[in-house]
């Protein structure tokens, strides 16, 4: 942790308009009691938490819905929403929702609601997908039990349910879930401890949150997403500033409040700011990749994508993104190094450097006609603009035909739903990033789902690593699922389903009067104090 002291006074202009780095500060709403002011990696445009996987859409949701479990720093399930019970056949859970749960607009929480909220994201998510191959019935048995049964046994099923990030199981009003997760909801009504204010939402520009003053926290102390969510601040507003050193400059002058990621080159200029505390949030830090879309040429061909990720190099990369090693390590684990996991067969074409010569051979051979490659590029988010400016050169000098088309991320996250042509505004790749915690096994991990139209974007339609997963979570011990995991990472490094590109860590910054942050791969605004200017 580097702590750092600005000499910090006077009043916060929520309300200025400022001019830093070519990009005009976003004005944020302005309240007479405790608000945080946080600017976040990215713009919120997307709201609705099934349809992406996007982190910034993620955040959001955690601000303003709740979950049925949740797992603590020691990946443990716990109860959040409902304690539960299994049978001794491991074949019937049961959940009991706890006291106090109500719903933003007055209505309580009940088992119904959260049977339609599991049901949507059953359709959606890529561990939910497998847990309702095996469920018998999901029922309401009343108004505060849910009873999942299961035709057969499976193992993981708390831990899918309660995972942190990628798609977690949020719950909303039934009458909202009923949507059809192919469409976006229109109504953002959570139990969680902020509710989203509509009426000060400005897309791309800001989003506010405001305490739920009946929101009943947990008892148990916080641990990530599980434990208490005791809101102490009344608001909390997210403004949008595309470019880092405008944030840099406003967090030193008191405009703001949070950055969620800095720009390591620009980390210098916090030095003179005594009253600033750069650090770490994460300890377990993030992976970035490159989806081939499997729909379309050239990526339709298994040898052209194996072409690219010849072409491409690990250490380039990440040296790029971060500038510092002290930021980023190479690694050719798939489900992250260091985790229970973690292997690194079959990653030596990436982890070792940019092969061309290969590479171009093997398009050669695969009989590459030049067919364009759109590949998208983020423009606004820190750790998302440098990958497809190093991947378009490298994939270039190999041979390919490289189509780079510049937008902004929430474009990206959006184009990149549609399975439309890429001569029709689709695409064939792009890059982005996870935290370790959300790709750590094959049931959490998105991008090794193998469903086709059901997959995750890009869409493989992969029976061999489908079939994969399902011993993974058959597996009766940890051997046999390390065994089938390692199983994985090979099948992935043949037949790419991503291009693994290593993995770093990226700083946070705030300001001193921000205090209790919890250490949370997901950012969170519960438990934060602020004191007085």
């Amino acid at each position: 942790m580097l702590t750092l002291r600005p000499n910090i006074r006077g009043t916060r202009r929520l309300a200025a308009a400022l001019l830093a780095g070519g990009a005009l500060l976003a004005p944020a709403a302005s309240f007479a009691d405790t608000t945080i002011t946080a600017v976040m990696h990215s713009s919120l445009r997307v709201l609705d938490p099934v349809i992406t996987t996007a982190h910034i859409t993620r955040d959001h949701a955690y601000m303003i819905y709740d979950v049925l479990t949740a797992v603590d720093e020691n990946f443990q399930p716990q109860p959040q929403m409902a304690d539960w019970t299994v049978s001794d056949d491991k074949l019937t859970y049961t959940f009991t929702l706890r006291d106090g749960l109500k719903f933003h607009d007055g209505a309580p929480v009940t088992a119904t609601d959260v049977v339609a909220s599991l049901e949507r994201w059953g359709k959606r998510d890529s561990g939910g997908q497998m847990i309702f191959d095996v469920t018998a019935s999901l029922t309401a048995a009343d108004d505060k039990t849910v009873v999942w049964t299961l035709a057969s046994p499976f193992p993981p099923l708390l831990n899918v349910i309660s995972k942190q990030s990628a798609l977690p199981p949020f719950i909303m009003p039934a009458r909202i879930a009923a949507t059809s997760p192919d469409e976006t909801i229109t109504e953002y009504v959570g139990s969680g401890p902020f509710v989203f204010n509509t009426d000060a939402y400005e897309p791309g520009v800001s989003a506010t949150y405001d305490k739920f003053e009946d929101y009943v926290p947990r008892d148990e102390p916080p641990s990530w997403m599980a434990g208490g969510k005791v809101v102490n601040v009344d608001h909390v507003v997210w403004t949008t500033m595309p470019d880092n050193l405008t944030a840099i400059n406003a967090l030193a002058n008191g405009e703001i409040d949070y950055i969620e990621q800095i720009q390591v080159d620009l980390k210098p200029i916090l030095d003179a700011s005594p009253d600033v505390t750069v650090e770490m949030r994460d300890p377990l830090g993030y992976v970035t990749i490159g989806r081939p879309n499997f729909l379309y040429p050239p990526f339709d061909n298994k040898k052209v994508r194996q072409a690219a990720l010849l072409a491409l190099s690990q250490e380039d990369v990440l040296a790029t993104m971060m500038g510092s090693p002290e930021y980023y390590t190479i690694c050719g684990a798939i489900f992250g190094c260091g985790t229970p996991l973690a292997d690194e067969t079959g990653s030596e074409p990436i982890t070792s450097g940019a092969h061309p010569d290969e590479a171009r051979a093997l398009l050669e051979e695969a009989g590459y006609d030049g067919t364009p490659v759109v590949l998208m590029q983020p423009t606004d988010v820190v750790s998302l603009t440098n990958q497809p400016v190093v991947a378009a050169q490298a994939l270039r000098n190999a041979g390919f035909n490289v189509d780079m088309q510049a937008m902004d991320w929430q474009s990206v996250v959006q184009r990149r739903a549609q399975q439309s042509p890429p001569d029709e505004g689709g695409w064939n790749l792009f890059f982005t990033n996870w935290m370790i915690p959300e790709i750590s096994d094959p049931l959490i991990n998105v991008m090794v789902n193998g469903r086709g139209d059901d997959a995750w974007f890009g869409w493989p339609d992969d029976p061999e690593i489908e079939a994969l997963r399902s011993d993974f979570a058959q597996a009766p011990d940890d051997a046999a699922r390390k065994a089938a995991a390692s199983k994985i990472q090979a099948h992935v490094m043949d037949n790419v389903n991503y291009i693994h590109l290593g993995e770093y860590a990226m700083p946070q910054a705030r300001r001193d009067v921000i205090d209790n942050m919890i250490q949370s791969p997901v950012p969170v605004f519960w438990n934060i104090t602020k004191d007085g200017e």
